[in-house]
């Protein structure tokens, strides 16, 4: 049997993981043996598939460029910044975003708004959706760069496939008016066929006076809001708590 040439066939096809697999089975071939051959293609197949979960995987979260490394299994429920556990967990199971509901993330600094979004928007690449993360100031940049580039359709076509969309840090300031339009424009190229995550310090209450004109800040917040889930996060800030501060090292004298 031509066992290397098997490998490079496999290679060749772009079925890594099934020469991967192969190896292992050859260099162990006692503990296969019992095994019969639909067994171990089986198993050949389960590696060759997992093996391309994995890249997708990797390549969903490379593109997504989440700000941190978080995932909902870590997420700290001991702490009082008022989260509600009955709606993180139908957060965490993503059916929300197969119906292309937005979530709203609201509260003081220092509580972790942006950690939950990415938290969220990591489950959601592990679901197999499409996620990017955006502060919500540099996306605005970019789409007035990419206006004098000539692709500024572009961006807001490829914003628009997006399954899950994080604008972080949303409401730092009064919008100017290209970025009013540029908003509108993707939230309604977004509504009822993607999700969007937006967080911010502002109470939503404000928001309408953050958009700046009053027409068009009623045709954002009816795309955005309406069909949202919420986290209102209150409580002392997480990294207040946490800053231990250490007595400087005495030197005693004689």
């Amino acid at each position: 049997m031509l066992t290397h040439p098997t490998s490079e066939r496999l290679i060749t096809l772009g079925l890594t993981g099934t020469a991967k697999a192969l190896d292992e089975q050859r260099r162990a071939d006692a503990t296969f043996e019992p095994l019969g051959f639909e067994d171990r293609l089986g198993l050949l197949v389960d590696r060759e598939a997992t093996e391309r979960d994995g890249k997708r995987m990797t390549a969903r979260l490379k593109f997504a460029a989440l700000r941190q490394a978080a995932c909902v299994e870590d997420l700290d429920l001991r702490a009082p910044r008022g989260l509600d556990r009955a709606v993180l967990a139908h957060l965490v199971d993503g059916t929300w975003t197969l119906r292309h509901e937005n979530l709203l993330i609201t509260g003081p600094t220092g509580l972790s708004k942006s950690w939950i979004a990415c938290a969220l928007g990591h489950k959601a690449c592990r679901d197999g959706r499409a996620v990017a993360y955006h502060r919500a100031p540099r996306l605005f940049e970019a789409l007035a760069i990419a206006k004098g580039d000539g692709c500024h359709a572009r961006l807001l076509k490829s914003i628009a496939k997006i399954d899950v969309l994080i604008l972080d840090d949303w409401g730092l300031g009064i919008l100017a008016p290209t970025e009013r339009r540029d908003l509108l424009e993707i939230l309604e190229d977004r509504h009822g066929r993607g999700s969007t995550i937006v967080t911010s310090q502002l109470p939503i209450d404000h928001w309408h006076e953050a958009i700046g004109d009053p027409t068009l800040a009623d045709a954002i917040l009816d795309r955005l809001v309406h069909t949202a889930h919420r986290l209102l996060l209150s409580g002392e800030s997480l990294r207040r708590r946490t800053n231990i501060t250490k007595p400087l090292d005495r030197t005693d004298q004689a």
